[in-house]
């Protein structure tokens, strides 16, 4: 998908804007995730999958990105790096989502329904049930779905309703024969509700809002139904906190939650069949405007698929795959693990999902909770699951008396009020409960365990670059380090007291830390091999590029003759492979079955066969290159000496950077991003998953 920045292909380093719009990047990476779902290779339920996803990104996306548009645009202010106006970066994506909706409403009706039934799965209309299916959905209607349905009428008496944010309603237009009147009404479909009504088979589906409008007789009993649509509204949906005058953290985020609910209206989604005069008074009454309006030929909500995903048919899902436990955390049954023992032997380095999580930092965090010799535990959590291990572990360390302190970061989008739930949980069992720091968000993902053994104390750490999220280890590739370097354990200390406390300090012995050294030692590494030359060598892997000054800084070495590769996963800003800009950069995208979601940077050093990434320095952690990453959240960031560790880095980097079945190449002339052709068919996900098999086997 070419990017509408693109200048002429011809152009030179002096002509071309030196930044690709963030904006549009992102719906790039949107659109390599549709073309998942387009991939007639992968199970159908997979690409239901990837339909699911993409559905939820664009969500996201109007929500956030657009939303902060729209402020920019009322208040007057606003032009991109890549100098695109604010009306102009709308106009862009207005283009570009009517032609990735297009895209996703073929792949859904014209390729992967017709395609599903022919295995038994349906998705069915309500007009192809026969009546024995009508009788027993009727049923269900009566006791299951009628109780909790409100019919909101707009009268003189009844002002227009509010529309919650992504909330799925039927527009009705309502006749009084008696009173010669027509009206009209809203009824919300119920979100606590399966949004697809599974049939007795288990394989046949009805969407709920087609079941509701099959009896709107029953909700407007007297009244003419003249006709009925189905809509959606999305609203802005990120939090605006004057954290500065916040007495309580936990308090402010609690009444922006609140306020998050009435959130100006940014997108409306419509049917297709809908009437000019339903959409014109939805259009009026939600201060929206006719560009803001989409048409869907298919399901207006498509986050709703991942129900019909989780059917059993595992013959149209790629084959499961069960994490292993890595080798040196493999215990017996004559001799249980030591999780301590064993990081004292050397730093252990775990690859999420190929490696296990429970097995790893939950067994961690665990050991540490149950261990009479460990003081106190501090862990940072920015997104997790209430009823999760580590959670549970936490509670119980505290029960039984150790120091337990956890950063909570509530201003994790789209978790706050998950967050503030499990942190009262937390702080109702005795832990010290932090709410992060104002102004700043907390994303780093470190653990610190303090152990007497001996005479003195022992700190043991995890750092990572995923969150403490038993679910999302399943799905992201992630790592992280446990480590018992006194440095490091020394650091962590500092750190939380920095988090938790009133510590200024920002020098520290191993780590990187945001948003005081984390900027500068990067900036001053590139730098250095700048300074080498066409001996120089940069090799990341990360989620983000966004950030202007270190893209300048890519830039500048590359023009020193720096061989540089780039692998993000999403957003990219920068501008690869313009003659006398960039001309020994590259950059790939890997879009696979795992959200490629961890954090490695590599320099080179000078070493001689760069190419294999021998010797140089490795780093990993919690920051991609955004400004965001770099000035306004707490990240760190860990250096990784071990050389064994390294190689393990070292593997991942070269596999990716080999793969030709899952990886896309982004063209820095006109911004677009191809298919990597495949002629070796390496796919680098299924190589790491049977490397981490081999591993824990030997």
């Amino acid at each position: 998908m070419a990017s509408v920045t693109a200048e002429s292909p011809t152009a030179d380093a002096d002509a071309i804007q030196h930044y690709l719009n963030r904006e549009l990047s992102t719906l790039d990476f949107n659109s390599r995730i549709l073309t998942m779902a387009e991939s007639p290779e992968l199970g159908l339920l997979e690409r239901v999958k990837f339909l699911a996803i993409f559905s939820s990104a664009m969500d996201e996306f109007f929500q956030v990105r657009v939303a902060g548009l729209k402020d920019q645009q009322a208040a007057g202010i606003g032009t991109a790096p890549d100098r695109l106006s604010v009306t102009e970066q709308l106009s862009a994506i207005r283009e570009v989502t009517e032609a990735l909706l297009r895209r996703r409403d073929v792949v859904f009706l014209d390729d992967i329904l017709p395609a599903l039934a022919l295995q038994g799965v349906r998705l069915s209309s309500w007009a192809s049930l026969d009546q024995a299916d009508r009788a027993w959905v009727e049923d269900v209607f009566a006791e299951k779905i009628f109780p909790v349905l409100t019919p909101l009428a707009v009268d003189p008496g009844h002002p227009f309703p509010y529309i919650s944010n992504l909330s799925l309603n039927l527009a009705v237009i309502v006749r009084d024969a008696a009173a010669e009147h027509r009206r009209f009404a809203r009824v919300k479909v119920p979100p606590l509700l399966p949004g697809l009504l599974a049939m007795p088979d288990g394989e046949r589906f009805v969407a709920l809002e087609e079941v509701i409008a099959a009896h709107l007789a029953a909700l407007f009993p007297g009244m003419e139904i003249e006709t009925h649509h189905a809509f959606r509204v999305t609203r802005n949906a990120d939090l605006t906190l004057e954290e500065e005058e916040a007495d309580d953290l936990l308090v402010a985020v609690e009444m922006e939650l609140r306020r998050r609910r009435f959130g100006r209206a940014v997108r409306l989604e419509v049917e297709a069949s809908m009437t000019e005069e339903v959409r014109t008074l939805l259009t009026r009454e939600l201060d929206l405007q006719p560009e803001d309006v989409y048409e869907m030929r298919g399901p207006l909500d498509m986050t709703a698929l991942w129900q019909m995903y989780h059917l059993d048919r595992p013959e149209l899902k790629e084959e499961p795959f069960t994490p292993v436990t890595p080798l040196r955390l493999s215990g017996s049954d004559s001799e249980p693990l030591d999780v301590f023992s064993v990081i004292r032997q050397g730093d252990i380095l775990v690859q999420h999902p190929y490696e296990s999580f429970s097995e790893s930092v939950e067994e961690f965090i665990g050991q540490a909770s149950r261990d009479p010799n460990v003081l106190a535990i501090k862990q940072t959590l920015y997104r997790t699951s209430g009823d999760s291990a580590i959670v549970r572990s936490l509670i119980r360390a505290a029960e039984r008396g150790k120091e337990v302190a956890a950063l909570v970061e509530l201003k994790a989008r789209g978790d706050e009020a998950a967050n503030i739930g499990f942190a009262r949980a937390l702080e109702r069992a005795g832990v010290h409960v932090v709410y992060g720091l104002v102004g700043l968000k907390t994303h780093s993902k470190i653990a610190l365990v303090v152990r007497q053994e001996g005479e003195g104390i022992t700190r043991y750490c995890h750092i990572g670059t995923g969150n403490y999220n038993p679910d999302t280890a399943r799905l992201y590739e992630d790592i992280g380090i446990l480590s018992s370097d006194p440095e490091l354990g020394a650091d962590l200390t500092d750190l939380f007291n920095y988090l938790t406390g009133y510590s200024r300090r920002v020098d520290y012995r191993r780590l990187l830390v945001a948003p005081t050294t984390l900027r500068p030692r990067m900036l001053e590494l590139i730098g250095q091999e700048a300074e080498r030359g066409r001996d120089g060598r940069i090799v990341w892997k990360m989620n983000n590029l966004v950030d202007p000054h270190i893209i300048d800084a890519l830039y500048e070495a590359s023009e020193a003759g720096v061989e540089i590769d780039l692998i993000v996963r999403a957003i990219c800003c920068l501008r690869p492979g313009v003659p006398g800009l960039s001309d020994h950069i590259r950059v790939r995208s890997l879009v696979g079955r795992w959200l490629e979601h961890s954090r490695i940077y590599y320099f080179g050093a000078g070493c001689p066969s760069s190419d294999g990434l021998e010797g140089g320095e490795f780093y990993i952690g919690s920051a991609d290159m955004m400004d965001r990453n770099l000035d306004r959240r707490v990240e760190a960031v860990v250096p990784i000496g071990s050389t064994e560790l390294q190689g393990r880095l070292r593997e991942i980097l070269l596999a990716e950077l080999a793969d030709d079945v899952r990886a896309w190449e982004l063209s820095g002339l006109d911004g677009s991003w191809h298919k990597v052709p495949s002629k070796l068919g390496v796919d680098a996900q299924e190589k790491l998953q049977e490397l981490a098999v081999a591993r824990a086997k030997r």
